[in-house]
């Protein structure tokens, strides 16, 4: 059993403990062995927290939630647990050791779960690139191939949860970086509605509602049940999805209905060529959901192609780079010094600051304008909208070089693979990256389905339906457990 417990999912795991079939130590025992193995060739795990792990575990006082005794990881960035380091990719806070002194809300749910976290996961520095490279811990490395990308930021997460280390970790998406590292890696990733799981007590809303917090799975019942456990207005909140009509782990199984489904294969702001990998894995998707009884149309809300977008979006992301060295600064009682980033990092801050507060409302208005002219796409009579996850297969590590002489060229690359999961985080819908396609180098591409605000529910419907026609359980990377 415990050499099996690699290829279960949370749920799975977490009913052998309900059965009595295995003890949460053993468990946890066993998760480290799998760790202890994997991670020198990944380098998914930065943070180890095995003797905390093992001392829950065994505790008497271990939640009764449904995932008693489950391993799961946290990604090391905004969702932070009591006594264990914190560094979030930047050699700044690995050099201070620090060591955050309470569990963000998020954290205090995943344990209410029952969840036990047995360490925390690589990502990029502050979770800027999409792909999880810090100078602070050095890259991640896909299981499907150890050359390549993980995508990020949530890279390590991706990497533990791809190769069996554990059945599920902690991720977070502020322009894709819970869908990027799905995709890269053969997963299932979910990103919420804005306002559906709780940035506090520290943080209302991250970059003015781009950011929020999830897991990466191998199944969906994985995602919504865990979902269920985790969403939800906490005091203080600035606003909140609206609730479901049932539990997100209903809507698994559960007949989806005939769906309207549009298309769009052109990069938003016409930042990239999509490869024909990615292109003919929308095909593929197409196809599929054509076989299922639903209706797939090439189309998309209208203004998309405005290469304007591009420079928005990033004069919001620019203005969360400056507010996150200033927040740090002020927490630590430590000044960060360009010295103390990566340069990318810090170009990003420089260009932050560079810009009025004017000039930030501008962008935000910008953006909230398509998020106008999505609803009106939508209020057309569809569901769903159908996309590459990402433009390319997984690049090769070494793509996000940060020349001090160019830093942006990190940012610019990185624009013409991911130019179509920023849409999300700038209009605040849910959206879902599937594994359904794999190419003939062996590396996963995944397909992106995002549904109107508040609609995970359609979404957790939709893809529960793609995993029982086009299962993804039984493929495993080269590198497993």
């Amino acid at each position: 059993m415990l050499d099996d417990l690699g290829v279960l999912d949370a749920t799975a795991q977490a009913e052998l403990v309900r059965a009595g079939q295995i003890s949460p130590v053993e468990m946890m025992e066993a998760a480290i062995v799998r760790i202890e193995k994997l991670n020198p060739e990944l380098n998914a795990l930065v943070h180890p927290m095995f003797d905390t792990a093992l001392d829950a575990a065994r505790s008497s006082n271990l939640p009764e939630g449904p995932f008693r005794g489950v391993p799961m990881l946290l990604k090391d960035l905004t969702c932070h647990s009591a006594g264990d380091p914190f560094h979030e990719g930047m050699r700044f806070l690995k050099d201070l050791h620090w060591v955050e002194r309470e569990d963000t809300y998020l954290a205090a749910k995943f344990r209410a779960a029952g969840f036990v976290f047995v360490g925390k996961a690589n990502c990029s520095e502050l979770g800027i690139l999409p792909t999880a490279e810090s100078e602070a811990y050095g890259p991640a490395h896909n299981p499907w191939n150890t050359r390549h990308s993980t995508g990020g930021s949530s890279g390590g997460s991706a990497a533990a949860v791809a190769s069996g280390m554990v059945p599920v970790a902690h991720a977070n998406d502020g322009g894709g970086s819970i869908r990027i590292p799905a995709s890269e890696c053969g997963l299932f990733g979910l990103k919420p509605s804005r306002g559906r799981t709780s940035l506090g007590p520290e943080f209302g809303d991250v970059m003015a509602g781009l950011v929020c917090e999830h897991v990466l799975t191998s199944s969906v019942r994985d995602s919504a049940a865990i979902l269920d456990a985790v969403a939800g207005y906490m005091p203080g909140d600035p606003y909140v999805a609206p609730p479901p009509s049932r539990a997100f782990a209903s809507e698994v199984g559960a007949d989806p209905g005939r769906l309207r489904i549009g298309v769009l294969t052109e990069a938003p702001g016409g930042t990239a060529d999509v490869h024909p990998d990615c292109l003919a894995a929308v095909e593929d998707a197409t196809e599929l959901l054509e076989s299922l009884g639903h209706v797939v149309e090439t189309s998309s809300p209208p203004g998309l192609g405005d290469p304007e977008y591009i420079g928005q979006f990033l004069t919001v992301w620019a203005g969360g780079v400056a507010w996150e060295l200033d927040f740090w600064g002020r927490k630590t009682g430590t000044q960060v010094r360009q010295e103390d980033v990566e340069p990318l990092t810090w170009a990003l801050a420089e260009m932050g600051r560079s810009y009025s507060a004017a000039q930030f409302l501008q962008a935000l208005e910008w953006l909230q304008r398509g998020t106008r002219t999505f609803a009106d796409w939508l209020a057309g009579g569809f569901d769903l909208l159908l996309s590459p996850t990402i433009a390319e297969p997984p690049p090769p590590l070494g793509e996000f070089e940060q020349p001090p002489d160019n830093p942006l060229q990190a940012i610019f690359r990185a624009a013409t693979i991911v130019p179509f999961t920023p849409l999300f985080n700038a209009n605040g819908r849910p959206a879902v990256s599937l594994p359904l396609s794999w190419n003939d180098q062996g590396l996963p591409i995944g397909v992106q389905l995002a549904a109107d605000y508040g609609r995970e529910d359609v979404l957790i419907r939709i893809s529960s339906q793609l995993e029982q026609a086009r299962p993804w359980k039984d493929r495993l990377p080269p590198v497993h457990a």
